[in-house]
């Protein structure tokens, strides 16, 4: 039985509602100024505090431009980014920093690069819906892109084991479908230009850039790491196969279990197990991404996701220091990115399983010579320079830049 609502509750809103008219207000004076006021930089690429943007930065000043990285928050896996720019404490600390990341983004940036989720507007309750204006007022242009839970409403997906898994993992996700819902058309209606990819094409009914996915890169760091080992020296090729004296090593790296199917890669590499198969699982979870390429080096083979039906960051990482990666790539978007030029048949070289035959196609990986390994390696690395490298996905985003009227310098 609900509770009436006391005093208090009842004061909360209307002073909510307050702080959020008078944030506007003040958001509409800053963008004024800033239209008139130059802008040092190229682009700005926030306030998600994702790792990808950090590459993002490399690709765009690899093609010529000045880009900066900013965020509000960091999560676990990095905090490299350019500028972290904190909501301070209390109702008054919170109302400065979140106009502090506002000014920053208007004044500072001829482009931002942003997530469905919008700009610094996203932590507002109701006036997100008004930044897509400010920003036209503040003469600053918009890349919008997707990353995940952004534009997930799964009213729009046919993808039910991943429905049944975000109900797992993210079970108040369903709370947020129509704020989603709201963020695509805002975004659809006033970016100035929309990426898309992966599986996100669910979700989204339009794109003026296709892409099998944004991720970016640096191939030839991560090359580099992985042809050396902790000491600096070459790492020596492997031989053989597997036996149980050195069994198959592979790597799993969840932070949503149900999402990425742990459940099945447990029980299939137990099982393998079990029945002798030279085969060992190591899991590394809510660690730095440091950590996560130190684990990458350690491994024979990765394991990223069978859920989804795509790849994304994980896979890229571990293909660009040359390890064989296993996910689930589902037949439509092959298809898809196929059909769309953006891919060759057969030019994936991820080992594609799903549920019901992981264990059979992990069965047959720990039955590989090593130096058939390392060769679908070398072809990991071949294609993650093609596809998303930073020279590859800087150029996608140079030919947007140029079309938005920024140029490299």
């Amino acid at each position: 039985m609900k509770k009436a609502p006391d005093l208090l509750d009842l004061l909360v809103w209307p002073v909510d509602v307050v702080q959020e008219l008078l944030w506007f207000v003040c958001s509409v004076i800053l963008a004024l100024v800033a239209r008139w006021k130059p802008k040092p930089i190229d682009v700005g690429l926030g306030p998600e505090p994702l790792i990808n943007n950090i590459y993002h930065r490399k690709a765009l000043i690899q093609a010529g431009f000045t880009a900066e990285t900013f965020v509000s928050r960091t999560y676990f896996i990095t905090q490299n980014f350019d500028h972290i720019i904190p909501a301070g404490d209390g109702a008054l600390g919170k109302f400065i920093g979140r106009l502090r990341l506002f000014w920053h983004a208007v004044s500072r940036y001829k482009i931002i690069y942003i997530y469905f989720n919008g700009g610094p507007f996203f932590y507002t309750s109701f006036v997100w819906c008004a930044e897509p204006m400010l920003l036209r007022l503040a003469r600053v242009r918009v890349v919008v892109m997707p990353f995940g839970g952004d534009v997930q409403d799964f009213t729009r997906s046919r993808n039910l084991l991943f429905k049944h898994a975000m109900t797992i993992d993210y079970p108040g996700h369903a709370l947020r479908r129509k704020r989603v819902a709201d963020q695509i058309d805002l975004w659809t209606r006033n970016a100035d230009h929309i990426l898309s990819g992966c599986e996100w094409v669910d979700y989204m009914y339009h794109w003026d850039t296709l892409q099998i996915a944004h991720f970016s890169i640096d191939t030839e760091a991560l090359a580099a790491r992985a042809a050396m080992a902790g000491d600096g020296q070459p790492v020596p090729p492997a031989e053989g196969r597997p036996t149980p004296e050195r069994p198959l090593r592979v790597l799993h790296a969840p932070n949503h279990r149900a999402i990425k199917g742990t459940g099945a890669f447990l029980r299939a590499v137990e099982e393998l197990a079990a029945e002798g198969v030279p085969i060992e699982l190591e899991m590394v979870e809510f660690v730095t991404n440091d950590e996560v390429l130190q684990a990458i080096l350690r491994s024979d083979v990765v394991l990223d996701q069978l859920i989804v039906g795509w790849y994304a960051m994980f896979a890229i990482e571990a293909m660009a220091m040359g390890k064989p990666v296993l996910c689930f790539l589902r037949s439509d978007l092959m298809e898809l990115y196929i059909g769309a030029g953006l891919v060759e048949e057969g030019e994936i070289p991820i080992v594609n399983a799903h549920l019901l035959s992981v264990k059979e196609a992990l069965r047959s990986l720990a039955a590989t010579d090593r130096a058939e390994l390392a060769a679908l390696g070398r072809r990991s690395q071949d294609y993650v320079r093609r596809r998303h490298s930073l020279t590859a996905i800087g150029s996608v985003f140079a030919r947007i830049n140029s079309e938005l009227g920024v140029h490299p310098t």
